[in-house]
């Protein structure tokens, strides 16, 4: 008996450190592919302008100590150890190396200080843009290649919304049908659920033949991060199996397509909305589920992984969905990888404002990792770098010193009052943006490792 417990123990570490590491890979992969990309954007404007990049390094090369190093032309390539991001030394310029032995002597023509302020600002701007861009690209990729198809909102408009509690709580009913979004008709079932266009948005809904407007406060982004529950949904009937993702918890467990799925742990799942949120709240453990299998009722253990998934995917009701066109790819992968930037910004103005807690706001390396679960998804995996390809550039475009949007900052007000900041205070700017940046990054993965192991 105890021996058998010692291999059921040693089973479970390995499992647990083999989804660990395909978690770690999957956020290396997307990260070393955002970092690249936005050093590139930086080193390619550089070189059109004449300007020497002396290194080019995915990762920090923290105290000189290097994986991977290539001297080509004048600039070294390279992988540091420190996986917290990258950089291009671009000369002449007061960056995270605080290399001041430049700076003693005259500007060179080849140097980025010795260069015209709108040329400077191009350089600044040219990882953001490139991370803009990629998120764009990604998010229409995502679209076109795994999504294929939208639920459209007048296919649910034939009945109505399903209404949950929270958006009981500001005003809608079931049977309610969604017509507009402020003030825009709603084409998607997605663009009339998602949290960041919901976000104190304006709601217009029909309701029995009468026109109604329905304000969404501010706080549906503190509620549906706490509940995981939408305002309304689209079903009031049993979750069916449609297909079941390869390698996943549902595939080695004795669920099969099909299987209607009626209960959690005894706990009634009359709806999609139902089961998602009871998931969630058995993130990690072993349940039972009830099933309807050809009108019996079946009982299957199966384990929820950290993102409160199975792995499977549901039948939709007898709905007609629609194909996207290219030019419906490209368009609502737009609008989605904008989306992202304004949920960011919202959140981050409902944390200075004293709205939200920081603590619950901010994530770090370990919780982006479990975003991509256990099993390699390239779905997930390209809709996670898409969406994180435009968190880095929101995040580089605030004007922190240090950041790509405090040196953009100091060149705009060099470009508006004609004269440029001193190198002393270039020098101060940048100790003061480096000092808050490595705070941020102890309080991230201290609030990291406290929520993984005490919360």
């Amino acid at each position: 008996m105890i021996e058998n417990l010692s291999i059921c123990s040693f089973q479970l570490v390995i499992t647990l450190a083999m989804e660990g590491i395909i978690m770690t890979l999957q956020l290396i992969l997307s990260l070393s592919i955002l970092i690249i990309l936005h050093e590139f954007g930086h080193f390619i404007t550089a070189r059109m302008f004449g300007i020497k990049v002396e290194k080019f390094y995915l990762f920090f090369d923290a105290w000189g100590i290097k994986l991977f190093k290539l001297k080509k032309g004048d600039t070294e390539y390279g992988i540091g150890w420190l996986p917290l991001g990258g950089y291009v030394k671009i000369s002449g310029m007061i960056d995270e190396s605080m290399d001041k032995e430049q700076l003693k002597e005259p500007a060179k023509p080849w140097e980025f200080r010795s260069k015209p302020a709108w040329q400077r600002l191009i350089v600044m701007l040219a990882g953001v843009t490139v991370n803009l861009i990629l998120g764009v690209v990604i998010f229409s990729m995502n679209i076109a290649v795994f999504e294929k198809q939208y639920l459209p909102m007048d296919e649910i408009n034939k009945t109505g919304i399903y209404v949950n509690t929270s958006g009981e709580k500001i005003g809608f009913k079931n049977g309610d049908k969604i017509i507009a979004v402020n003030n825009k008709k709603v084409e998607r079932y997605n663009d009339a659920t998602s949290i960041g266009i919901l976000f104190g948005a304006k709601i217009t809904i029909e309701r029995n033949g009468e026109i109604i407007d329905i304000t969404v406060p501010d706080t549906i982004y503190k509620d549906f991060k706490r509940t995981h529950q939408h305002l309304y949904s689209f079903d009031n009937f049993l979750t069916v199996v449609d297909s079941i993702i390869p390698n996943s918890n549902a595939a080695n467990s004795l669920l099969k397509v099909g299987d209607a799925i009626s209960m959690i742990d005894s706990v009634p799942t009359p709806n999609f909305t139902t089961l998602v949120r009871q998931l969630h709240q058995h993130k990690g453990d072993s349940v039972k589920l009830s099933v309807l299998r050809k009108g019996y009722e079946i009982a299957i253990n199966v384990k929820i992984d950290s993102l409160g998934k199975i792995g499977f995917s549901r039948q939709l009701p007898d709905i007609q969905l629609k194909e996207y066109s290219i030019s419906q790819a490209i368009k609502y992968g737009t609008s989605d990888a904008l989306e992202t930037m304004v949920v960011n910004a919202k959140g981050l103005g409902n944390v200075f404002k004293g709205e939200d807690n920081v603590s619950e706001s901010v994530q770090g390396p370990i919780a982006i990792a479990s975003m991509f679960g256990p099993v390699w998804d390239w779905e997930r995996f390209w809709r996670l770098t898409g969406m994180l390809s435009m968190v880095l550039a929101f995040m580089n475009v605030l004007p922190i010193p240090a950041l790509d949007g405090g040196h953009a900052a100091l060149t705009i007000y060099e470009m508006i009052a004609r004269r440029k900041p001193s190198d002393k205070f270039m020098e101060y700017a940048q100790a003061a943006g480096m000092l808050l940046l490595l705070s941020l990054m102890v309080f991230i993965f201290g609030n990291d490792i406290y929520r993984q192991f005490f919360m």
